[in-house]
């Protein structure tokens, strides 16, 4: 029985308590269940009697006791026992055979153990990394590619359609792109040995000298004496075009697919920034002042109104990502969630401010912001700065320690940690490393599986081995992790929190080495031996579709 089983579970004994009149007639409060640390206190337990008390003015352990027949017979014969323990709490003994069902359920389900259809087909859309194109992917950028990936493989899990999208910034009136492209044709024109000035705070990164490198292998010294606007336009656009294609690249190596790739100069090409504007101002949320636009954005929460088309006429950044908010909610998605860094949390109030000026729920845009990522390397913090050119791109990190150890890595902490990254530790290939360690349990599960089809070992399969023969602490420990997966996933998806993939990842495989260590899988007795592997089959499942939602392979051998 599963935590969504017997919350399920409880919330029907409590309607059956009430339409019986043996519980007064409140409002379901919220209440909780979990599994006791302490396993002498069952398998189970809630707060849900205590949670009830203030409401139905009872005491909480009278509760429990009129709730207790109700929840044996929703049970319908998958609870042994209900005691009252402390001021209120229910604890639940299963059935001896509750081991049983939980791995022929992992068996019989496969690929698909884990996932379920809450989502119910309902479109979510997840955008995350959008970096400029002013640069390669580093490894700051990174966690949020991870989060973000980690997370729409989540809530597919959960039965949503979820659809990943990359949004770069290359409207033409990009400050940010053109100095991209005036740090080019400097590194150009000294190519060509023609005297030129770097510009204020311009790009210094070897990649810029690359660009320059590029066009002046393909074309010669040809633009040396092109008109400065002409070349300037051209510079921007080769240099922007390059970035993201490596952009690209990286993600693709780092295991990330992307349904869309989104400009913001489509917006302005087809309109829609003058749309968007226009519909902020049909709804009131704009006025007019110092030659300016402005959004009315105090109005719903931000620290200060912003300006949305500038006196010279030009759109704000602001005006772009209104068009583009729309455009999101006009493809019909029902949730929409951003994945940003920590330099945008400024971002969030003005941003939903928009989508309510638009004529949109703010609610169903959702922010999850990470915070920034240390990296250390012989005990030293390695230093990033993009427009210094030191810094780490995502593109070294993969080839420093791969695309497993990247990827588990940055889910290791929640996303409103800062996080050192030890390069070092994720390089090693030993039990100290926790995605080795993790793999490494893999391998030994299939191993096991391989030598008992070697020697020929009779293995009837989960529906028809006798699991009650299942009863050491060990191979219960993991039983119990085993079947706590899809709760897991529910709870990882419904709170944006995908690490907590890498914590259930880590105490599997745990319990898996001390369930090896201690029960002997290939023994003497048939009957339990067939037992013992299908909790290794099961725990194959387990495992192994865990590391497929963290986008981490699941090797056979190693």
């Amino acid at each position: 029985m599963q935590k969504a089983d017997l919350a399920a579970l409880v919330a029907r004994a409590l309607a059956e308590a009430q339409a019986t009149g043996d519980l007064p007639a409140v409002e379901p409060p919220e209440f909780t269940v979990e599994i006791p640390k302490n396993r002498d206190h069952g398998d189970w337990a809630t707060n849900i009697a205590m949670s009830l008390a203030r409401p139905a003015k009872k005491i909480p352990r009278e509760i429990a006791a009129q709730l207790i027949p109700f929840l044996m017979q929703a049970g319908e014969g998958r609870i042994d026992r209900i005691e009252i323990a402390g001021p209120g709490f229910l604890n639940f003994y299963l059935k001896a055979d509750w081991a049983g069902e939980e791995l022929r359920r992992i068996v019989a389900e496969g690929e698909r153990y884990g996932c379920s259809d809450q989502g119910q087909g309902r479109r979510v859309q997840v955008e995350f990394v959008s970096a400029n194109p002013t640069g390669p992917i580093h490894a700051g950028n990174a966690r949020g590619g991870a989060i973000g990936d980690v997370l729409a493989n989540l809530l597919s899990a959960i039965g949503y359609r979820v659809e990943r999208e990359y949004y770069f910034n290359d409207a033409l009136n990009s400050l940010q792109v053109q100095k991209l492209g005036a740090s080019a044709v400097y590194h150009y024109l000294r190519l060509c040995g023609a005297e030129a000035a770097m510009p204020e705070d311009g790009y210094r990164g070897d990649y810029v000298v690359d660009i320059a490198k590029t066009i002046y292998e393909r074309d010669g010294d040809r633009y040396v004496q092109s008109d400065p606007e002409e070349r300037a336009v051209l510079f921007s656009e080769t240099a922007e075009r390059e970035i993201l294609q490596g952009q690209k690249d990286d993600l693709k190596a780092f295991g990330i697919e992307y349904d869309v790739w989104f400009s913001e100069r489509a917006l302005h090409e087809s309109g829609k920034v003058k749309e968007s504007i226009e519909l902020m101002r049909q709804q009131g949320y704009t006025y007019e002042a110092d030659g300016a636009l402005w959004l009315r954005s105090t109005a719903v929460g931000d620290d200060k109104d912003r300006v949305i088309v500038r006196s010279n006429g030009l759109p704000t950044y602001i005006a772009s990502e209104a068009a583009y908010n729309r455009d999101k909610f006009e493809r019909g998605f029902s949730k929409v969630i951003d994945v940003w860094g920590p330099d945008h949390h400024g971002y969030i109030a003005r941003t939903k401010a928009v989508v309510l000026a638009l004529g949109y729920n703010p609610d169903d845009l959702e922010i999850v912001m990470h915070q920034i990522v240390r990296f250390f390397s012989q005990g030293k913090e390695v230093r990033m700065s993009k427009r210094g050119g030191e810094f780490v791109t995502l593109a070294e990190v993969l080839e420093e320690i791969g695309k497993d150890s990247a990827r588990f890595f940055y889910l290791m902490r929640s996303a409103d940690t800062v996080f050192d990254f030890d390069l070092e530790l994720a390089k090693k290939q030993t039990d100290e490393n926790p995605v080795y360690y993790i793999q490494y349990a893999h391998a030994r599960i299939c191993s096991i599986l391989r030598q008992a089809e070697e020697r020929g070992v009779p293995f009837p399969g989960a529906q028809r081995a006798d699991l009650t023969v299942l009863g050491e602490p060990a191979e219960l420990e993991l039983i119990r992790k085993l079947a706590s997966l899809p709760d897991e996933i529910r709870e990882a998806a419904t709170t944006y929190e995908p690490h907590r993939l890498t914590r259930y990842a880590i105490d599997l495989a745990i319990l898996f080495h001390q369930f090896y260590t201690v029960c002997r899988v290939l023994g003497d007795d048939p009957a339990l031996t067939a037992a013992r592997l299908v909790v290794v089959e099961a725990s194959r499942w387990t495992l192994r579709n865990v590391l497929t939602l963290l986008g981490v392979s699941a090797p056979e051998r190693m």
